[in-house]
């Protein structure tokens, strides 16, 4: 019998991705477990295990190209008997259903509108529409009926560019002859000639996410930024010191960032309201008496944002490793979902690559982010004496519907007279 294996959804808020790569061709004998494909979703890497065990007799996507949750990927001989005809159109109906969702369009007569032009009636077949459930959310937003749109994708799946054209159909009939409208030759335009200097470079899956994600927090939250200075000289002694008591058998990469995240959590724990988020609907501010802290991790592809847990019950020795293991995973794209999600506060260290100051963008829907920059001798007077100082600049950007400035400032200072002072840092 013939097995279908659809594209299955591999975590939370992932409804497509890409094939990077088959792990087996047309032809091949596989067992269930064997890895049929490398894919990438906006979060992570994942390899697809086979379900079934058989002969490879299709394969259904191609290589670079974009999959969607629910999409036959591979067809697979498994020796099996056949199912009678009503039972396999059953299961599939099911299995389609499940995945991808089914709309029945009932015939029926529905009404147009009665601007412009006569009633008319349209009389719909039943059919079941394809979508994914991105599309479907597209279709929502805009106003379009999925029903009425003939999909360009495989097996008749509505696309997001179906829902888009349908969104820009005239829904009216006019009358009044209008002239087509002429397309504008680019070489005739001053200054449009490039040839060879521009080049169009496809935006990855994490790339998309990041946009989104950007776009969704800087429209949701009203941005703003507190900026300030710390000096971290004995933070820096401490540090220095500190790192001679680790062999390199114990494989320990002590920096600043952990020192910074205690003492975020400790004023976290004195300013709540920080760690925090918004319930729109209802009303409500939800404190978290939890402290996961996402890090922001540079990467080839993009920033990544893990999430390191439970930083209160953590070492300073502890929060190094996990940070250590988390930024390499991340920079190799082998984090889990679970490893990238349910962070209450973020912090961003642009000072990582020579920034000092920066206005970052907060990681909704927490309600504030912490920006890192350089750690940079300066002058500063000190008792009326101008002295040479280790001086770490920070920025905090808050979410304003939730934290007031003077919330932002209390908090800024909070993390100051800990980082400024490590014996009290370690010592709570």
């Amino acid at each position: 019998m013939i097995q279908e294996f659809k594209f299955p959804d591999i975590g939370e808020g992932i409804h497509e991705g890409k094939l990077l790569k088959w792990h087996m061709k047309v032809g091949d004998m596989i067992q269930a477990g064997d890895t049929i494909a490398e894919v990438e979703t906006d979060k992570v890497n994942a390899e697809l295990p086979s379900p079934y065990t058989g002969k490879v007799t299709a394969l259904l996507a191609e290589e670079g190209g974009e999959i969607y949750v629910g999409q036959v990927l591979i067809k697979v001989d498994t020796g099996a008997d056949e199912e009678s005809q009503n039972q396999k159109v059953e299961r599939v109906a099911e299995e389609n259903a499940g995945v991808v969702g089914a709309l029945e369009a009932s015939s029926e007569v529905i009404p147009a509108s009665s601007e412009g032009r006569k009633q008319e009636t349209v009389v719909t077949e039943k059919r079941k529409v394809l979508a994914t459930p991105v599309a479907r959310k597209m279709a929502h937003d805009l106003g379009v009926d999925l029903t009425t749109i003939r999909g360009t994708g495989p097996g008749g799946r509505v696309m997001k560019a179906d829902i888009r054209a349908a969104a820009e159909r005239p829904q009216t009939i006019t009358t009044v002859d209008s002239q087509p409208e002429k397309k504008v030759d680019l070489k005739m335009v001053t200054g449009s000639n490039h040839g060879d200097l521009i080049e169009r470079v496809p935006l990855t899956m994490l790339r998309k996410t990041i946009a989104k994600k950007m776009v969704q927090s800087k429209y949701t939250a009203p941005h703003a930024t507190a900026m300030d200075e710390i000096d971290v000289t004995e933070l820096v002694k401490f540090r220095e010191n500190a790192k001679d008591h680790f062999g390199p058998e114990e494989n320990i990469h002590l920096t600043f960032m952990p020192f910074i995240m205690k003492a975020i959590v400790l004023a976290l724990k004195k300013n709540p309201k920080i760690n925090s988020s918004l319930d729109e609907e209802a009303e409500e501010i939800v404190l978290k008496k939890y402290y996961h802290l996402g890090i922001a991790v540079d990467t080839e592809e993009g920033l990544m944002v893990p999430v390191i847990r439970n930083v209160d019950q953590k070492s300073i020795v502890a929060l190094a490793q996990d940070l250590e293991d988390l930024s390499q995973r991340a920079r190799a794209r082998k984090l889990i979902i679970d490893e990238l999600k349910d962070s209450t506060f973020s912090i961003t260290n642009y000072g990582a690559v020579g920034s000092i100051f920066g206005v970052p963008v907060i990681n909704y829907p927490e309600v504030a982010i912490m920006g890192i920059g350089k750690i940079s001798k300066k002058p500063v007077v000190l008792e009326d004496k101008l002295v040479l100082r280790h001086m770490l600049p920070v920025s905090m950007s808050f979410d304003h519907r939730v934290v007031d400035g003077g919330d932002a400032g209390r908090f800024m200072n909070d993390v100051k007279k800990y980082l400024s002072d490590p014996y009290r840092l370690l010592l709570l």
